[in-house]
Formats: C-alpha cells, sequence, structure tokens
C-alpha cells in the first residue's frame, strides 16, 4: 500500500507539473523554481510533513520535497543556534541528497559521451 501512495502522490506532481507546462507560458526552469518554493511555504504553514508521512517517497523525492527538507533544516538550526541557523540550516539538512547529485552527475558524464544534435 506505502508503494501505491507514493506513485499516485509522485504522479499528481508529475500531472500537475506537466499541466502547467501545456497549458502556460512558464518556462520548465520557473515550474522547477516554483516547486521548491511551493515546499518550502507548505512545510512553513505545517500543510507538508502530514502529506510526506502519508506518502512517503511520494512527496519526499520530487522537488517540492527539496523545498520541504530546506525548511525543515532552516527550522531546526534556527531553533539550536539562532540566526546562524537561517543561513546553514537548510545547506545542512539536503547536504547528502546535493552531493549524491553532483558525484553521480559527474559519473555519468564519464560514462556516456554526448554527441552534438544534428
Amino acid at each position: 500500500m506505502d508503494y501505491l501512495k507514493a506513485f499516485v502522490v509522485g504522479g499528481l506532481f508529475c500531472i500537475i507539473g506537466q499541466l502547467l507546462i501545456d497549458k502556460t507560458k512558464l518556462t520548465p526552469a520557473r515550474i522547477l523554481v516554483a516547486y521548491v518554493v511551493s515546499g518550502v511555504i507548505l512545510g512553513a504553514v505545517g500543510v507538508y510533513k502530514p502529506l510526506a508521512e502519508w506518502a512517503g517517497a511520494g512527496a519526499t523525492v520530487p522537488l517540492t520535497g527539496f523545498g520541504y527538507s530546506l525548511a525543515k533544516g532552516v527550522k531546526k538550526m534556527v531553533e539550536e543556534k539562532g540566526l546562524l541557523g537561517a543561513i546553514t540550516g537548510g545547506v545542512t539538512s539536503t547536504a547528502g541528497g546535493i552531493a549524491a547529485a553532483i558525484f553521480l552527475g559527474v559519473v555519468v558524464a564519464f560514462i556516456f559521451k554526448p554527441k552534438p544534435k544534428s
């Protein structure tokens, strides 16, 4: 049942993104930024945490989950270290994901040779 919940929620995020691409003049980059910002906002008002607990990876893996992780890290570090936590909290809480993305990007770049479009 956990897989089904994750699939449905993650699929809904994908449907919303595809509709935004098809029906608006927003660029994909702006939609991605909107997803991250909406994750931060929904996390700040307390809506995203229950969704993430219910849907698991369906809510935490998409970009909204990245925004939620940033907000959660900032909130935690502000409580622990004060104003300095507002600067370091988001980076600290998402460092593992960011490092993995960079490392795997480099690995894939070495394995696959890009070809020019013809």
